[in-house]
């Protein structure tokens, strides 16, 4: 039977198996198991598909993932978005759309302390959302902020989204922490501008923020920086070990860890009830992330295995395309993947295969995996299946339907897929940063 046939009815297997609610951990670890007997019966199928799970789960730079989930799930109960959100609200002062200009920076901020997307969505729903309602912003411009910056965390360091794929396509991760950066704040200030285009069209959107404190001179306001000052140590202690070359990213996540306590611990709110419910949902989470690992990794090892990777390269290089156009249809696979599957499966799946593809075209593979985090960050909006919009639905007030959330989100789409092409067709936006670092 040709590689073709057996890949159609991988795929075809895969969709039934989801289609039957099977977990998708679940259905590739059994796509791959069922495959690996086939071809090489049942005592070494069982061999190759432990063996490749054990490589991957043997990787040191995983122990990140943990550490910052935790890091994530500490700050999340410390009360410290709340008052990084409140600073930021009286230091901005009173222009028309400082709040919603706020939450973005708040939330870039925010994906520069913890890396994971969902909780960041949440918190800002639970403190943003109430906050812009209350004052009268446009319901979409408000709803479509919070989603859209708080998906800013599959970009900006240190992003979950970019370890693991620093671990599927086998590059340095502090490169791609580097890399992602600039175009990471360049999407935030296209955010920002188009809020600021909007309302400065149409000032019914945003109401000027008129509190006491907004209108007091600067040098007074600069009292209320207390809130935005354990935010940048933490920050600066995650990124700074790792870009000065004192601590791996791992190191750098436990660095993390350690200091969201000490900011817990700072504002009193360091209790074991608080400690056991963020290790609890740790747990839970990372336990969720491992499963898809697990199956993808064993499906796209047994895949390979069989000559799938070789056929799927070599019908990506056999294009007759320029070079820039099969990374462009790479990004569309990423796309369509992204409607039915998980994030860190889509890695796990295409990142191997398209990868070495990637160098052989002569493209750099750190700039290709901003790319990829920067698809997955559309991914993370796109309806019908955009988790973004389900995260913010789920602590929302109860008129805010998902439709409306999913037409909120339209319009940075747009400017996340301008970002893309920015990134896509000069990519020293990119480069620039870890280029210097070397």
């Amino acid at each position: 039977m040709g590689i073709e046939i057996i890949t159609l009815l991988i795929v075809v297997a895969l969709l039934a198996l989801m289609a039957l609610g099977v977990p998708l951990g679940i259905t590739t670890l059994t796509v791959s198991l069922a495959t690996a007997i086939l071809y090489f019966g049942e005592r070494a199928g069982f061999f190759i598909v432990a063996a490749n799970v054990g490589e991957v789960l043997h990787k040191y730079e995983l122990i990140a993932v943990p550490f910052f989930v935790f890091m994530a799930n500490v700050l999340e109960r410390s009360g410290i978005a709340q008052s990084l959100f409140d600073s930021m609200a009286i230091l901005g002062g009173r222009f028309r759309g400082s709040v919603a200009v706020q939450t973005c920076v708040v939330a870039v901020v925010l994906a520069a302390m913890s890396g994971i997307m969902g909780g960041e969505i949440v918190m800002l729903g639970l403190i943003a959302l109430p906050q812009m309602l209350r004052l009268g912003y446009d319901r979409k411009l408000s709803i479509g902020i919070i989603c859209a910056a708080g998906a800013l965390a599959t970009l900006i360091p240190p992003s979950v989204v970019l370890i693991v794929y620093g671990l599927a396509a086998q590059v340095s991760i502090t490169k791609l922490f580097a890399a992602s950066a600039v175009p990471g704040l360049i999407l935030a200030g296209l955010f920002i501008t188009y809020i600021l285009i909007r309302v400065r069209l149409n000032p019914a959107l945003a109401p000027i923020y008129d509190i006491p404190e907004t209108g007091l001179p600067l040098f007074q306001r600069v009292k209320f920086l207390k809130g935005v000052v354990l935010p940048g140590l933490l920050i600066g202690a995650v990124l700074g070990v790792i870009y000065s070359g004192v601590a791996t990213v791992t190191e750098a996540a436990a660095v993390g860890a350690v200091g969201a306590l000490v900011v817990a611990a700072i504002r009193n709110e360091l209790t074991w009830k608080m400690a056991r419910d963020a290790m609890r949902q740790t747990v839970l989470t990372v336990g969720s992330i491992i499963w898809l690992v697990l199956g993808a990794v064993s499906l796209i090892g047994i895949y390979n295995r069989i000559g799938g990777g070789e056929f799927l390269r070599g019908l990506l290089t056999s294009l007759d395309i320029a070079p820039i156009m099969v990374i462009v249809v790479m990004m569309l696979i990423v796309m369509v993947l992204g409607t039915f599957l998980e994030w860190i499966a889509i890695i796990f799946i295409t990142v191997p295969i398209f990868a070495p593809v990637v160098v052989d075209l002569g493209f750099d593979p750190v700039w290709f995996g901003v790319l990829f985090a920067m698809n997955i960050q559309i991914y993370y909006l796109s309806p019908p299946f955009g988790p973004a919009c389900f995260f913010l639905k789920s602590v929302a007030p109860k008129d805010i339907q998902l439709q409306e959330i999913f037409a909120a989100v339209l319009p940075f789409i747009a400017l996340q897929a301008v970002g893309l092409f920015l990134v896509l067709f000069f990519p020293d936006l990119a480069l620039w940063l870890p280029n210097l670092l070397d």
